[in-house]
């Protein structure tokens, strides 16, 4: 009942919305379109600003279980179902991106186990410091700098799973709710089981192995829906977003940041120049390991219990300060005559 009642203001807080600004809207107006009294409002709301709040943390609590369980899925899906890896098949690549992505994650696990007293952050600074938005920026960034795609499908469906999958893993062990021992794996491994994510992935695998071709109408729809994935996270990260305790974040967020964008590059972009991979490979692996931490972390930190707040700090970070390390980092390739 006391869930209806406050459901019932809301929808009178969104209607008078779209005809008065908000300061104008009184608590009688609220009150008289829902047929109660004033004290049934102050039973659930100190005033109307409050009830402003409420509205927002439960779109956002909407918005995260869509993006979480259908709009992320759909979008991983689709790039994972229509990407053809057999085409440009290149084992020391593939293998480079698997394993990089294993030691990447590793090498951020064993600091932030170090450096985080506070243990609750650990799953949240793991997935931050070293997980990135591939899937989104890859291919267009690819594109941008080498005229095609290039590599930057294979490095998806190589290195994305494994982001996911240690993701998952990381979040159990190192949240709100950490888990040790046989309990820990155990529940680890029904958590990648039943990600929605992971799935997405799974599924759209034997459609890029076996180059099975997806209809129009679905291919439309399943564009459709992948397209909202990004807004909508956006969207819901701004809605829950707490400056008061962002700010509480501050320190960690940089540090996992600044990983992110320039310590994880350091480490592996001469490994790969070593290695002999050609400009196109480069680049892939150069959005492999810098890009900004990918908004699908703060999907998941909130939805696994986990420090959301931290995700969305490194999320907004690195986001704002990768548009410089990246065209730094690409000018220094180019001086280097990689790419």
């Amino acid at each position: 009942m006391a869930s209806t009642t406050k459901e019932s203001l809301g929808a009178a807080l969104k209607q008078m919305l779209t005809v008065k600004p908000i300061d104008k809207i009184t608590v009688k107006d609220l009150v008289e379109i829902c047929g109660v009294n004033r004290q049934t409002f102050y039973y659930h709301f100190d005033d109307v600003y409050d009830l402003l709040e409420w509205v927002f943390e439960e779109f956002a609590n909407v918005a995260n279980k869509y993006v979480f369980k259908v709009a992320l899925p759909v979008l991983l899906f689709r790039d994972i179902a229509t990407t053809s890896i057999l085409d440009d098949l290149n084992v020391k690549f593939v293998l480079f991106c698997f394993f990089g992505t294993i030691i990447m994650f590793g090498l951020v696990w064993v600091f932030a186990l170090i450096y985080c007293k506070d243990r609750t952050m650990i799953g949240a600074f793991v997935q931050g410091g070293a997980r990135g938005s591939a899937a989104v920026l890859g291919v267009a960034f690819v594109e941008n700098i080498c005229g095609n795609s290039g590599m930057a499908p294979l490095m998806i469906v190589s290195a994305v799973p494994m982001y996911n999958i240690i993701s998952v893993i990381a979040l159990t062990f190192g949240g709100n709710d950490r888990q040790r021992g046989t309990a820990g794996i155990k529940k680890a491994f029904v958590n990648i089981l039943k990600n929605p994510i992971i799935i997405g992935i799974l599924l759209g695998v034997p459609f890029s192995v076996f180059d099975i071709p997806i209809p129009a109408i679905p291919t439309r729809t399943i564009s459709y829906i992948a397209q909202t994935a990004t807004p909508i996270a956006l969207i819901a990260i701004g809605a829950g977003f707490d400056s008061q305790q962002a700010l509480t974040r501050l320190k960690p967020s940089l540090v996992a940041t600044v990983i992110k964008l320039v310590i994880l590059p350091v480490i592996f972009l001469p490994v790969a120049i070593g290695m002999g991979f050609g400009p196109s490979e480069i680049v892939a692996i150069l959005i492999m390991v810098g890009a900004p931490a990918t908004v699908s972390g703060y999907i998941m930190a909130k939805n696994m219990d986990n420090d959301y707040v931290l995700s969305s700090n490194i999320i907004v970070l690195s986001t704002l300060l990768s548009s410089v390390t990246l065209t730094l980092w690409v000018f220094v390739l180019k001086c280097l005559g990689v790419i």
